[in-house]
């Protein structure tokens, strides 16, 4: 892994500053912008001694290309990889029931980063992915996921299976995204500590991930199309689970 990574955009930057600003090497802002929203970053960025330059818009553009960097970009240390063992020791450290994201061979970068994203707003402990046949945390996906590659840990698993076992036995009840299940996710409770598991683009879960699960919860549908696209999938049922745990 590279020892640098690049993110952008107000709310990417802001939460780095204020959640992990040790990881923050240098922010750059816009000549130009001085509104509130900017100032804070700015203010934060001295707060922790965080080395900082304004610089002209231009400079974005040539070296990120047409994204929305909203004329704020930070370098940082990027968030190493967790291993199964991390992931269990922060389950027993965490400090309200856990919700956890695991990824059944998803094998688009774009929808990896799209989830990411989705489980950063929702609270998601971490995001697990198999080691083969599945999306990584490539560039591609760090720059979808707009800083939440950097804020929410990714588990790469040898066996998914296995690690749903391991998750079972630790006290985790594994919720699988099924379009032909018999209830509801809104009839499936997700209060408790959960590892919501979602499947490829084109497959869904694997026969031996389905048999592995607790509950299978299916999402309304009303339209022709067969199935939603995963990231939409996963917000969907992660922002049930806030429902029902009373969470905004």
């Amino acid at each position: 892994m590279s020892g640098k990574q690049t993110i952008y955009g107000l709310h990417a930057v802001r939460m780095m500053l204020e959640r992990h600003p040790t990881r923050v090497l240098g922010v750059r802002l816009a000549e130009r912008r001085e509104d509130p929203r900017v100032r804070a970053i700015e203010a934060l960025a001295r707060e922790h001694r965080v080395p900082l330059e304004r610089v002209d818009t231009h400079e974005f553009s040539r070296a990120l290309g047409d994204v929305a960097h909203q004329g704020v970009v930070a370098d940082i240390t990027p968030l190493s990889p967790w291993q199964e063992d991390e992931l269990l020791t922060a389950l027993t450290g965490a400090k309200s029931p856990p919700l956890l994201l695991a990824l059944d061979g998803v094998q688009d970068p774009h929808n990896l980063g799209a989830c990411l994203r989705t489980a950063d707003a929702c609270g998601v402990l971490a995001v697990i992915v198999p080691q083969d046949r599945a999306a990584q945390l490539t560039p591609a996906a760090r720059k979808v996921a707009v800083g939440a590659a950097e804020t929410t840990p990714v588990v790469t698993v040898t066996n998914l299976v296995r690690t749903l076992r391991l998750l079972k036995d630790a006290g985790l009840w594994v919720v699988g995204a099924d379009a032909g299940a018999e209830k509801a996710a809104a009839q499936v409770d997700l209060k408790g500590p959960i590892v919501v598991v979602l499947g490829a683009e084109a497959g869904g879960l694997r026969r031996l991930t389905r048999e592995h699960c607790d509950f299978l919860a299916r999402l309304p549908q009303l339209g022709a199309v067969e199935s939603l696209n995963v990231s939409v999938a996963a917000g969907m049922l992660l922002y049930e689970a806030l429902r029902q745990r009373g969470s905004a």
